[in-house]
């Protein structure tokens, strides 16, 4: 197996299969390798490989669309309870090293502060539609000690929310098309990420508003 197959997509939908796809949902949520793994666009995929046409469009790619359904948020769920377990038991030693290629201090940070500023619900939550903050904040909240037990609630509604949903657009979009999906894979990611950064930008906002009627 060529390495980059792990990067792409398409690659893991069509040489890895139903295996290969849980496996990089899990990575990407429990280790942080993840930051350079595709989520959204794979689960995009995947639903399309689901779907009654998936295997045409796809080149012979198909997923048993009842396994898909079931089997991704139960990985995205345990991968996430992993990188919090790992951030309880190593602490704030996990980020005590330089910049590398997948992780950087100021991600760190930014991962941090959208931790405190959010809330834990939403935080966890909305932090399941964007790239590096998913990966990030599994650990990050075990750091901050989080309880397991609050922790694991929200992971289990994000998890469920954030698989399903981006599924179940492939799934629906390969029941209509005919041909290749690759033009609609960065747009229909980049809707995902906006509309999950809506309420975000409405409390920046707000935030901005109480400041100006205090000053």
């Amino acid at each position: 197996m060529n390495l980059s197959t792990l990067f792409d997509a398409h690659s893991i939908v069509g040489d890895l299969g139903l295996v290969g796809v849980l496996a990089i949902i899990f990575a990407e949520t429990a280790l942080l390798i993840g930051l350079a793994f595709p989520g959204d666009s794979l689960l995009f995929i995947a639903g399309v490989a689901a779907s009654g046409s998936g295997a045409a469009i796809l080149g012979g790619a198909a997923l048993d669309p009842v396994a898909l359904f079931i089997g991704a948020p139960i990985a995205a769920i345990l991968g996430a309870q992993v990188g919090h377990i790992f951030g309880a038991t190593y602490g704030r030693k996990l980020f005590d090293r330089p910049d590398g290629r997948f992780f950087s201090r100021k991600r760190v940070i930014a991962t941090e502060k959208w931790l405190r500023k959010y809330g834990t619900g939403r935080a966890i939550i909305l932090a399941r539609f964007v790239p590096f903050v998913r990966t990030l904040i599994n650990p990050l909240c075990g750091i901050v000690k989080i309880p397991a037990r609050t922790f694991f609630v929200w992971n289990f509604i994000g998890g469920i929310i954030w698989t399903q949903s981006v599924i179940f657009l492939g799934y629906i979009l390969g029941e209509k098309l005919e041909g290749s999906v690759d033009k609609y894979i960065l747009p229909i990611v980049g809707l995902i990420v906006v509309l999950s950064l809506i309420p975000v930008v409405i409390e920046i906002f707000r935030e901005r508003q109480t400041k100006k009627h205090h000053s």
